[in-house]
């Protein structure tokens, strides 16, 4: 049987104390009620410090009505609700059910700060049916391990201490207690797959097996164990894998290991940059990569969220940039910064005896573009011209940020390649006045 005796407990298990604040992510249904009930029958015996966020998504007719019910609700017991509006911009690959849930995430995000807690009302029913969503996605032990009862969130962390309940457990409280909650609509339709595994798949399962959505559940315990274990592998596999940039994987020592412990450690490496795991399509082809070598130095491997490049024997995962024009010139005012959507940002810092000459820039139209090909610069103290892909080479700019290095023109004529080089007549000599350039490139 629930209870709020038995919320304590399960609070105190997580480390969460009198001295840790408590955000509730606040819908007005059910199980949201309950929690929020029951967290606040604690209140003050615990010394709670509590509050609420609801987020308005707009989908429905009545969603303003669930917003005032929420504010009521926590009115009627004291606590404070703040009631956030999102609009659901785009429907993700994954449909509404997705998109809804990123930009409610995304809300409830910039409201828990360093040390502070989110408390969702997720229970047993939900973690079942989360198991079987990733199992049928064909999700590996870390999917499986599905929903935590505490974990890291924005700046503080996120707990779900209702997790060792079920909706029928949660529903005698609310019937106990005479709780009001709303009811959405959309929790009914099956063409979500959440709704259509609640409503059609699991009373199927429970007639045949009683108790299945606990055993699914513990299933996934199961599997978080399995998932720590695997981390555990992996990062001893990471210390020794390690490229020679802080987050670059090693294509040589990768090489060594076996298939399964490659295709664990790439997981990994993935998932503590905050990438979503690959596919397995994806994956396969990383593998490849590190397996053959590409007929060129620079391969690459790309889905919507990532960007796996191999360069010099190193892994390297990005995050996709925006699409830029680089036809487009722009004119550069020194003194001012140069903000360039999708790439970055070009400033100039007043030094002497070391950029751009300010005598011989002087009062110049310059523009900032792009590489086109056939490229050359005359470096400063030497007698040649040298084309600038070879610079470029030479200096292991990696290919990806070759395109979106700027090139600086004076009259027309290149002066200077980004913060790395500058060409003759207009690099400074000792001692004279110039403008040293940094450029700061999106990440």
């Amino acid at each position: 049987m629930f209870s709020p005796r038995a919320l304590a407990e399960t609070l105190h298990r997580l480390g969460l104390s009198a001295e840790t604040s408590l955000k509730v992510a606040f819908s007005g249904g059910l199980d949201s009620c309950v929690l929020l009930h029951a967290l606040s029958a604690l209140r003050g015996e615990l010394s709670l410090r509590l509050s609420a966020v609801h987020v308005d998504h707009g989908l429905q007719p009545d969603s303003a009505a669930w917003a005032r019910h929420a504010e009521k609700f926590c009115a009627d017991l004291d606590i404070p609700c703040i009631v956030e509006r999102v609009h659901v911009a785009t429907l993700h690959d994954q449909g509404l059910e997705a998109a809804a849930r990123a930009a409610r995430y995304a809300s409830l995000a910039r409201h828990v700060g360093a040390g502070e807690v989110l408390l969702t009302a997720h229970h047993i029913d939900d973690q079942a049916e989360t198991v079987l969503l990733q199992l049928l996605r064909g999700s590996g032990t870390h999917g499986l391990a599905a929903m935590h009862e505490i974990a890291p969130f924005s700046s503080g962390r996120l707990a779900r201490p209702l997790l060792g309940y079920t909706r029928a457990q949660l529903a005698d409280y609310a019937e106990r207690e005479k709780l009001h909650w709303v009811d959405d609509p959309s929790n009914h339709d099956p063409r979500f797959s959440r709704n259509y595994l609640r409503h059609e798949v699991f009373p199927l399962l429970e007639a045949r097996w009683p108790g299945a959505a606990q055993r699914i559940a513990r299933a996934a315990g199961l599997s978080a164990e399995a998932a720590g274990l695997l981390d555990t592998l992996a990062e001893t596999d990471w210390q020794v894998c390690r490229g020679a940039q802080t987050s670059t994987l090693s294509v040589v020592a990768l090489r060594l290991l076996p298939a399964p412990r490659q295709r664990n450690l790439i997981r990994y490496w993935l998932r503590r940059q905050g990438f979503q795991a690959p596919s397995v399509m994806h994956l396969d082809h990383i593998l490849a990569q590190v397996a053959h070598e590409p007929r060129t130095r620079h391969a690459e491997v790309r889905w919507p969220e990532a960007e796996i490049h191999r360069y010099r024997d190193e892994l390297v995962a990005l995050r996709p940039r925006p699409e830029t024009d680089f036809t487009a010139s722009l004119f550069w005012d020194l003194s001012q910064p140069l903000e360039i959507p999708g790439v970055g940002r070009l400033r100039a810092v007043p030094t002497r005896g070391d950029g751009l000459s300010q005598e011989r820039i002087g009062h110049a139209l310059l523009t900032v573009g792009w590489r086109q090909g056939g490229e050359t610069c005359q470096l400063a103290g030497r007698a040649h011209h040298h084309k600038l892909k070879k610079l470029l080479q030479q200096a292991g700019v990696p290919p990806w940020e070759r395109q979106r290095l700027p090139l600086v023109y004076a009259h027309g004529e290149l002066a200077a390649i980004g913060d790395r080089w500058v060409c003759e007549p207009y690099a400074a000599r000792a001692d004279e006045a110039a403008w040293k350039l940094r450029f700061e490139l999106v990440t």
